[in-house]
């Protein structure tokens, strides 16, 4: 009962004002102190009562005894109720009794006019001889307390009523204490919360010079430093935050910046490596020599290390001007797998290691180019740092509806300081050439893994690592699962050339639209090693002057996105207009793209359902294969 009492009587004491807990410390003392008093006093006073209606019927009954001694041994039962009677007529008396020597009552007289048995004292005394000293009888006497009784009741209502008088005055007393006390305390109160919402113009008034007086003044010193101390950090925030605003800006135009020069080199520095390409693959044709053969594998190999070295850079470059937007569908993960072991098996053979590809019915939600560009990636980066045993490609469905796809390789590993920043750009984990690469493998720029990770963003994941030094390591992309062909239609076959269309390009009257000479020369050079009519230009005007020569339409046009005057696209729409004669006519001839652009106004404005866009530099394979595949898709809408 206890336990139960305590947290309630607690809980009503928090509830209570400042005021009515003053009040009842000052009116509990008060009260206690009143109620002991009247109890103490009462009691006393009814004792003191008592004890003079004891004495008073003492002294008549002894009055009563030595009275009636000579009438009792005489035995005058008449002069012993005369006695009796006179004094049962006495203040306070309500009966009179004499007894003889053996107990027999000679005079009994009892006092109508006072209170009963219920309200009075019994006294008895004996009777002696005064010569023999010897009882001869008794006398007993009633004295009635009614009066005493009334006394003390009339005496505890007047106690009474000075404790309640009292007690009111206490409280009045307590109350306008509490409430002088507790206002200076509530202003303090209030001007704390005006000062927590913010009001730094908060002053209280100073009452009295108490302590209270002492608190009040340290409150407006305490705020008058507040509000100093928050005016000085409101300049500083300013300050700071123009400081963070000129670093934002800074660091926003030097990511503009740096886009700007990654898409400025890409296309700039690509103009001479893909004329080196051109060169270099014409080089080839007609040569038998083996030196120079050799000579020329070389100087391939070298073209093509550049060629990595600024696809990633251009990588980087379009992934930051937004020049990949993805296209999600459904994606059959067996048919990526199956492009990445195509594009890998040989280079695995090349250096004696394993690729493995275990094929998996699972589809998964994803822009397929953008999934092949990230497995191709991880592959490629794993087989670089890779010396024995391989690499293993597969997928784990998970509990929570998506798929892992993994690439675990079992080459020298990543250390554990160098985890969270594998997928920075420009970093790499160096390594001693006992310890690190393959010979005849490519040193990267560091962009790879970071492509990888901007890649999964905008798929919607992340790529994560974990990497045992001397063990391998394992690379994971989660994406979402989704249900085989679901939503996912069919990719629509290229359709078979028709009889009389050649499968390759030998004889096809070609166009090449180029502001640089040197570009023009080795892509005309190349083109004729492969038995194409070809014409160059650098210009618009140069371009009509050029299929003049033709009696047709030029088969194909290939030409530079960005030129000295215009662009290509502003090309092809002049030969277009040119050849077409009525509106809704099919296009006049197959058109290819080639560019290392990587703006998005750019390449928002171009047709990829008519044209082929490739960036620079481009194989010559490449090139081979996307011409035929263009003209094989024109000639199919002819």
């Amino acid at each position: 009962m206890r336990d139960m009492t305590a947290p309630w009587l607690e809980k009503v004491w928090r509830r209570t004002s400042l005021v009515q807990r003053l009040t009842c410390v000052a009116l509990v003392p008060t009260a206690i102190s009143a109620v002991l008093l009247v109890t103490l006093l009462t009691r006393h006073q009814m004792d003191t009562l008592h004890e003079m209606g004891r004495s008073t019927a003492d002294a008549i009954a002894q009055q009563a005894a030595s009275v009636s001694g000579d009438a009792l041994r005489t035995g005058e039962r008449r002069e012993l109720g005369r006695i009796a009677q006179s004094i049962v007529q006495l203040p306070q008396v309500s009966r009179v009794r004499i007894a003889n020597r053996d107990g027999e009552i000679v005079a009994d007289r009892v006092n109508g006019s006072v209170g009963g048995d219920d309200d009075s004292l019994t006294v008895a005394r004996e009777i002696l001889d005064p010569t023999t000293h010897r009882a001869v009888g008794s006398v007993t006497v009633d004295v009635s307390v009614e009066d005493a009784i009334a006394a003390q009741r009339a005496s505890v209502h007047n106690a009474l009523v000075w404790l309640a008088l009292s007690l009111l005055i206490a409280v009045m007393i307590g109350w306008s204490t509490a409430r002088w006390l507790s206002a200076p305390l509530r202003s303090l109160a209030i001007a704390v919360r005006q000062l927590g919402l913010g009001d730094r113009t908060v002053v209280v008034p100073v009452t009295d010079d108490t302590e209270i007086g002492d608190l009040q003044r340290g409150f407006n010193g305490a705020a008058s430093k507040l509000l100093h101390a928050q005016i000085g950090m409101e300049r500083e925030i300013v300050a700071a935050t123009e400081e963070l605003a000129r670093k934002n800006a800074a660091l926003e135009a030097a990511s503009v910046a740096k886009a700007r020069f990654l898409a400025a080199a890409s296309h700039d520095l690509r103009q001479p490596l893909y004329a080196l390409t051109l060169f270099s693959s014409g080089l080839a044709v007609d040569e038998y020599d083996p030196i120079r053969l050799n000579r020329i594998a070389h100087i391939q190999e070298c073209v093509e290390s550049l060629d990595h070295l600024f696809g990633e850079l251009l990588d980087l470059s379009r992934l930051e001007t937004g020049a990949m937007p993805a296209v999600v569908r459904d994606v059959p993960l067996d048919e990526v797998f199956e492009e990445v072991s195509v594009n890998f098996r040989m280079v695995a053979e090349q250096h004696d290691l394993r690729l493995v590809v275990r094929t998996t019915g699972l589809w998964v939600r994803a822009d397929r180019t953008m999934l092949a560009r990230i497995l191709n990636n991880l592959v490629s980066n794993a087989l670089r740092y890779t010396r024995c045993g391989g690499v293993l490609v597969g997928a784990r469905r998970r509990l929570d509806g998506s798929v892992r796809v993994d690439v675990w390789d079992t080459g020298l590993g990543i250390a554990s300081e160098h985890l969270q920043h594998i997928f920075d750009e420009f970093y790499r984990v160096e390594s001693g050439p006992e310890a690190g690469r393959p010979e005849g493998t490519r040193r990267g720029l560091g962009l790879g893994l970071s492509t990888v990770q901007k890649l999964a963003g905008l798929l919607g994941t992340r790529a994560s690592v974990r990497s045992k030094p001397g063990k391998g390591t394992l690379f994971s992309v989660t994406l979402p699962e989704t249900q085989p062909g679901v939503g996912t239609a069919e990719p629509v076959a290229a359709p078979a050339p028709s009889p009389g269309i050649p499968r390759d390009i030998v004889g096809m009257r070609v166009l090449v639209i180029d502001d640089e000479p040197t570009i023009l020369a080795g892509i005309s050079y190349l083109l004729g090693s492969w038995g194409c009519e070809v014409m160059t230009a650098e210009d618009a005007q140069q371009a009509m002057e050029a299929v003049h020569q033709w009696m047709q339409p030029p088969d194909i046009v290939i030409s530079d996105l960005r030129l000295r005057e215009g662009t290509g696209l502003d090309v092809l729409a002049l030969l277009d207009r040119y050849y077409r004669r009525r509106p809704g006519d099919p296009p006049p001839f197959a058109r290819v793209l080639i560019t290392g652009e990587t703006r998005g106004d750019f390449l928002r404005n171009i047709d990829q359902a008519t044209t082929q866009v490739l960036f620079k530099p481009v194989s010559p394979e490449r090139l081979h294969q996307v011409m035929v595949s263009a003209w094989t898709v024109h000639h199919a809408a002819v």
